[in-house]
């Protein structure tokens, strides 16, 4: 596993917002990844979270949206916090080695696990609506960083992602769903309309890294097999609760007011610090 960005790779993440690196696992992680993936994803089965929703007496059911939902599902197969479910995804999840990249591109402090998830592109799936990451979650920051790791080739044609390059410059949080309007970021963004998206296909072993604020889209699958990948979001050490739920287990959830410190190491584990590194 690679763990050194080197002087060119930061500068580039720096200005575009994302970053390939070819190889970033040796052929035998990559094997350890797959298995481990594989076996966490069957054993959740069709629970999208690491908890069963929790519904408070008196609570309204969530308005659901049935063909939004039916679009969203044939985008990917997401499987979220696998490190909380599964050994295996904890042991490789929490290993500091995976960290020590990302930590020193994005040049944070510390950074702590927001959330994995395994996002399966079936064969023949929708298109990944451009978005933002940050938005969604339960912070607000403009350093949260995110490694994408290509479980199978991602190619142009089974659905590599793709970045508006320097977009996350425009520092802003607003955002659109995941839905059939693939540009629908664009009309919220207007002055980013023009600047042309970078295909990243990466082979397989290799790794995407992209700030929580880059435009980013995939393509559809036009292939008869899936498109398997694993990521994990960091959030920077010392952000706050901002009211949103996200992937926030109902019990924590109760106990949190908007502007805690997010430090729950049961949630949110400290996984890399500058100054241990240093030390």
């Amino acid at each position: 596993m690679i763990t050194e960005p080197t002087p060119e790779q930061k500068r580039g993440y720096e200005q575009q917002g994302f970053l390939v690196v070819e190889d970033f696992l040796s052929p035998d992680e990559l094997e350890q990844w797959r298995t481990a993936v594989d076996h966490a994803v069957a054993e959740r089965g069709d629970q999208r979270m690491s908890f069963s929703a929790e519904v408070q007496p008196g609570d309204a059911p969530p308005a659901r949206d049935a063909a939004a939902e039916a679009y969203y599902d044939q985008v990917f197969a997401q499987r979220l916090n696998l490190w909380q479910t599964d050994d295996r995804m904890r042991e490789l999840l929490l290993d500091p080695a995976l960290s020590l990249f990302a930590g020193r591109l994005s040049g944070t402090e510390a950074l702590r696990i927001w959330h994995d998830q395994a996002l399966i592109k079936p064969p023949y799936g929708n298109p990944t609506a451009f978005h933002l990451d940050v938005p969604y979650w339960s912070f607000r920051s403009p350093d949260a960083i995110t490694i994408w790791l290509a479980l199978d080739d991602a190619t142009l044609e089974n659905g590599c992602l793709y970045y508006v390059p320097g977009s996350h410059k425009a520092a802003k949080y607003d955002n659109v769903g995941i839905g059939p309007e693939l540009g629908a970021l664009f009309r919220v963004y207007p002055e980013w309309s023009e600047v042309a998206a970078v295909p990243c296909p990466v082979r397989a072993g290799g790794a995407l890294l992209h700030n929580g604020l880059v435009f980013h889209g995939a393509g559809a699958n036009m292939t008869p097999n899936s498109r398997r990948a694993m990521t994990c979001a960091y959030m920077p050490d010392g952000c706050s609760f901002n009211g949103q739920a996200n992937v926030l287990p109902p019990a924590y959830l109760r106990t949190l007011r908007v502007g805690d410190l997010l430090c729950n190491d049961e949630q949110n584990p400290l996984v890399y610090s500058r100054q241990t590194q240093a030390a």
